[in-house]
């Protein structure tokens, strides 16, 4: 008899299998979607694959539909596109976006998922999650008209930012990187690119996402006096120095720390957690996104891409896995 379903477990760290799912029928308050896409993202997942999540950070970096448990065997994702094969006649047949793991089909409430509009290529909409994150970082940071903005780190959530800021009127944005390959990620964004050492300073806000030591050591020689810089990067279980000596205290600088698990304060009163996903999904109409998607592999080829992508062998974006009719 044929399972239901499969999905991706990690095994343990560095060692990924497929695995038959049974699954629930769905009722009257769920839907049964079939998966189209699923993305990997590199930075966060290549940390799980690694088996690098702090033991104290096991309950804050669970995804929304985890299975299992830190290192593992564990179900991680949570960039998911699909059909929704069984559920009420609003949303039967309809392109929604999960915060789901890599699995063929699944059974979640009907408030887990967003309808993608018809503006959105599924193909596209994968990118979802990253983008709510960039949007949540700018919620925080308030940029301003005018300012000069630099975002530190030209990974998936990196370039969504500058991609979101590149709109903001009369605004210098700058994306820094180490590898000037990513010029080419910036000119189809519509920023300006530089590497750390040609960077230009004098900056309003920085916006750091490399998550690098370096990377927040140049973040912070960037700013103007009484600057801020808005921490995006999550660096696992590493201790990262910060060099709050020199002239941190004279120039009276800032760190922020911004992550998507809440509201960004700023917006929290008056915006939930579906209205900035469905918002995420609108601003994904918009194909300069379509730049960050850098490579696609079938679903059944998973455990043997992720090692490659973890050890960066198989240099990505986002990588985006196609699923089986």
């Amino acid at each position: 008899m044929e399972p239901d379903a499969h999905a991706f477990w990690l095994r343990r760290p560095g060692e990924g299998e497929i695995r038959p799912v049974a699954l629930p029928a769905p009722g009257a308050d769920e839907v049964l979607v079939r998966t189209l896409y699923s993305g990997v993202s590199r930075g966060t997942e290549a940390l799980v694959f690694r088996g690098e999540v702090p033991v104290s950070q096991y309950a804050a970096m669970r995804a929304p539909f985890q299975d299992g448990e830190f290192p593992g065997p564990v179900k991680y994702g949570y960039l998911n596109v699909g059909v929704v094969a069984q559920g009420p006649a609003d949303l039967l047949g309809r392109t929604v976006f999960c915060l789901y793991p890599h699995q063929t089909r699944y059974v979640v409430p009907i408030n887990a998922v967003t309808p993608v509009p018809e503006s959105v290529p599924p193909e596209r909409a994968v990118l979802a999650g990253t983008v709510e994150t960039a949007l949540n970082a700018v919620w925080d940071a308030a940029p301003l008209l005018g300012d000069r903005i630099a975002v530190v780190g030209a990974g998936m959530v990196g370039c969504c930012v500058a991609a979101l800021l590149a709109g903001l009127p009369g605004a210098r944005v700058q994306l820094i990187d180490v590898n000037p390959r990513r010029a080419r990620i910036a000119a189809a964004l519509g920023v300006e690119f530089a590497t750390p050492d040609a960077a230009v300073g004098d900056c309003d806000l920085v916006v750091h996402a490399s998550a690098t030591e370096a990377g927040l050591a140049r973040s912070l020689q960037l700013l103007v006096p009484e600057g801020e810089v808005i921490e995006l990067s999550w660096y696992g279980d590493r201790r990262v120095a910060v060099p709050l000596g020199e002239a941190f205290h004279s120039r009276r600088l800032a760190v922020r720390g911004s992550q998507v698990g809440t509201v960004s304060p700023a917006r929290r009163g008056r915006r939930t957690f579906a209205d900035r996903m469905a918002l995420a999904l609108d601003l994904l109409a918009d194909p300069r996104f379509d730049a960050l998607l850098t490579g696609e592999s079938d679903f059944a080829d998973l455990p043997a891409v992720l090692p490659r992508l973890a050890s960066g062998e198989l240099p990505a974006l986002c990588h985006r896995i196609v699923y089986p009719d």
